[in-house]
């Protein structure tokens, strides 16, 4: 890899570089009253990064762990401050086992290939569990289509058809539009007129705008994204990864007391 940095790019990378490694050559101290020779220091820097380039991927590593470390930390005390956004907001629809010992959160959009693809190995894995209660967080972000259908299903929710219109819009192949989300409120016999009516509740309106909050508070930025006791994974998983997540989760909380 080679790396051609600007001369503050080169300042940067040093600063990081001298926290890695302690065999940098000592650079001459100007005398009080001379200021620092900026481009003898430069010209110093660059040959001791030209003979010595590893000390730039020693640099890379050690800011790469520093900033994963400062993110996980970050991560916790969201899922922390958040936690009752997160599993106990009144309006966002819950599925799986209600009375369930684990909690996945799941923020998605419709529209979204992945979170189509995921769905299957989702709904298999809490199926197999039995003890997973999951919690549904619309979150539309790719297309205006995929506000009117979270608008729809959280509309269904008060028919109590949630998780069957949910699956029939998961289920559908291609981009959806008005006609594709009214065809699959009929499939599952919703009362089309109260559906039209609740879909323009300002209180669905809130609960979507307070998704898109909280998906950024956790570092959400794309779909799917689950959220798993205190893990948070942004992207699409399979059913062994959602088993091995539930009992992670159970092993920490049997751990923790």
């Amino acid at each position: 890899m080679v790396l051609d940095l600007p001369v503050s790019g080169r300042f940067r990378l040093l600063l990081a570089a001298i926290a890695v490694s302690a065999t940098l050559p000592v650079l001459p101290v100007a005398a009080a009253d001379k200021p620092l020779d900026k481009a003898a220091v430069e010209q110093i820097v660059r040959d001791y990064l030209l003979t010595h380039p590893e000390i730039l991927l020693e640099a890379m590593e050690a800011l790469e762990k520093k900033q994963q470390a400062e993110g996980e930390k970050a991560t916790v005390e969201a899922l922390k401050s958040n936690r009752q956004a997160l599993e106990q907001a009144a309006l966002s629809p819950v599925g799986g086992n209600p009375k369930g010992d684990v909690t996945l959160v799941e923020f998605f959009d419709y529209n979204c290939g992945y979170c189509k693809r995921t769905h299957p190995e989702r709904s298999a894995a809490v199926k197999g569990d039995g003890k997973v209660r999951v919690i549904y967080k619309e979150f539309p972000i790719l297309a205006p289509s995929s506000k009117e259908a979270a608008k729809a299903a959280l509309a269904a929710n008060k028919q109590g058809k949630y998780e069957a219109f949910h699956t029939a819009l998961m289920t559908h192949e291609g981009r959806l539009d008005s006609d594709a989300i009214r065809a699959a409120a009929k499939q599952v016999g919703l009362d089309m007129k109260k559906l039209e009516q609740d879909m323009g509740d300002p209180a669905i309106e809130a609960e979507i705008k307070a998704n898109m909050e909280l998906a950024q508070k956790l570092g959400i930025r794309g779909t799917p994204g689950f959220v798993i006791g205190d893990t948070v994974v942004p992207g699409a998983i399979e059913t062994e990864q959602f088993i091995a997540l539930f009992n992670a989760t159970r092993a920490a909380r049997k751990a923790g007391g």
